[in-house]
């Protein structure tokens, strides 16, 4: 059951973890894009 106490937080932590970093990513514009990857991959 002690165990709880560590592991209940440490899931909290990593949630808003991966929150920031989505919201960093989408902010920095890694997301505008999703189309001309695919297409320049054929161009080649």
């Amino acid at each position: 059951m002690s165990i709880l106490y560590l592991l209940v937080p440490l899931a909290f932590a990593m949630v808003i973890a991966a929150i920031i970093g989505f919201r960093w990513a989408t902010r920095d514009g890694q997301f505008d894009d999703m189309d001309s990857p695919a297409v320049r991959m054929l161009d080649d």
